[in-house]
């Protein structure tokens, strides 16, 4: 953008008669999702980001010759919303799904040659598709396997939108079931910290009902993992800008938006340094605190409850070594701090060696630690885990770290989450934190950009497109 005031339209030229203009604050996947559902549906849109990328938390940068993910993110085959956002920007392929569950889990603390158990899925329909794996999985007893059978049970007899579930805690509720301290580590917790960012003890009853009843309860193939096989910087930046210049979006990068206002007349005015933009509709895709200050007076009943929605962190740790030492692309671990360690050496473009990510959630203990600490404390984990890495040089070790990585998926929360209409006619929110039914996840942030883009379009009178919501027939 040029020095100086101006005062501009939301895309560059003027509209046609009867056009309409929306700006959607905010480049990450909600924000990108709701830019490209205008779009396609005729709207004339300017998307701002403050950074110099799009992608929000989930990007790429480059160290040396590696181009390295922020963090390991995941996705399942009943993130139909992600899997349409992948199609629509053409990055599918990029990012496939397993043919079938199979998650092989190291426990530590067992002899060698007997610590590697897995839980994978047969050709069956639920709930028997999992039936072979739980009686066959070796890190529970025979009593705590049945004991998890029955807890499935009555998990799946619950309704995640109930929001009496919202108020209780998972923790709380596996013990009432039967589940013990060793079933929470080696099944519950294994699925529900990944997922929701939290241990069982720390997580509303209701995101865990949801993420369980709709990963591994719904259909045979739902928990079935997908994850990237190049930077996500490649899908998310550089794929999806190429998507919104394909739909006419104006995208504008190191734009930060200084305030917003209403006009009076049914459009708002976006300030960013230098331009103000004019809109008959305005997307805020930004996390709760930015959204909370840009919020204008009488937006919601209670702009303070977005100031109590918590945050958890996420730790990646990131090790190169001289040889390959791990011959699977990914694993669970249990009787060690660490939590799951994927192959990245790929992806990375790295040209010799093996380069290692482990994803530690709900790391409230270890996100603010020292560099020198952490090596000190995930090497020798790493030796335990994997026998390779014994007489391996270690080229490089560094983390990444993402101290508000996602919503804190406390009992409660559910109360304090908004949904896409505010009580301004024409602002809409959109983020993973929002009242999408999901926990903070990829699948999370898309959902909530189709829902601002749907609230967007109906007070526009446009129609929706088909194409947008062609995921809900497949949920």
């Amino acid at each position: 953008m040029s020095e100086g005031s101006r005062h501009t339209e939301a895309q560059a030229g003027t509209p046609a008669p009867g056009g309409r203009r929306a700006v959607v604050v905010g480049g990450g996947l909600a924000g990108i999702t709701a830019a490209l559902a205008l779009a396609d549906a005729g709207v004339r849109v300017t998307l701002l980001e403050g950074r110099p990328r799009l992608g929000g938390l989930a990007f790429s940068f480059r160290r040396g010759e590696l181009t390295v993910d922020n963090g390991q993110h995941v996705y399942l085959r009943c993130c139909t919303a992600y899997r349409w956002f992948l199609d629509r920007i053409g990055g599918a392929a990029l990012a496939p799904l397993q043919n079938r569950l199979d998650v092989p889990v190291v426990d530590v603390a067992k002899p060698e040659g007997r610590r590697l158990g897995r839980l994978r899925r047969d050709p069956l329909p639920v709930p028997l598709h999992l039936g072979r794996s739980l009686a066959a999985y070796p890190h529970l007893s025979l009593a705590e396997r049945a004991a998890v059978g029955r807890a499935a049970l009555a998990l799946k007899a619950l309704d995640p939108t109930d929001p009496a579930l919202d108020d209780q805690d998972f923790g709380g509720w596996l013990t009432a079931h039967g589940q013990s301290a060793r079933a929470v580590e080696a099944l519950w917790d294994l699925v529900g910290v990944a997922t929701l960012n939290a241990v069982a003890g720390d997580a509303s009853l209701g995101l865990a009902a949801m993420v369980f009843k709709t990963g591994l309860l719904s259909e045979p193939g739902a928990a079935d993992i997908g994850w990237a096989h190049v930077p996500l910087g490649e899908l998310h930046d550089r794929l999806a800008r190429k998507a919104l210049d394909s739909a006419g979006v104006r995208t504008e990068v190191r734009s930060r938006v200084t305030s917003l206002s209403s006009n009076g007349n049914g459009t708002w005015s976006v300030q960013v340094p230098g331009e103000t933009l004019d809109a008959d509709a305005v997307v805020l895709a930004v996390p709760q605190r930015e959204t909370h200050d840009l919020l204008p007076h009488g937006a919601l009943d209670a702009p303070g409850r977005l100031l109590d929605i918590g945050t958890a962190p996420i730790l990646n740790v990131h090790v190169v070594y001289d040889r390959k030492v791990l011959a699977r692309p990914f694993f669970a671990a249990l009787g060690t701090p660490v939590q799951w360690v994927f192959d990245r050496t790929d992806a990375s473009g790295l040209g010799a060696g093996q380069y290692l990510a482990m994803s530690q959630s709900a790391a409230q203990d270890d996100i603010d630690a020292p560099v020198a600490d952490l090596r000190a404390r995930y090497l020798p984990e790493l030796e335990r885990l994997i026998p390779g890495t014994r007489g391996a040089v270690v080229r490089d070790f560094f983390v990444t770290r993402e101290r508000t990585a996602t919503f804190a998926p406390t009992p409660g929360v559910g109360r304090l989450r908004p949904g896409a209409r505010t009580k301004s006619p024409g602002l809409y929110l959109a983020g993973a934190w929002t009242a999408t039914g999901w926990p903070a996840t990829m699948e999370s942030a898309v959902r909530s950009g189709v829902s601002a883009a749907d609230a967007a379009l109906s007070a526009l009178g446009r129609p929706r497109p088909s194409r947008l919501f062609a995921f809900e027939e497949a949920a």
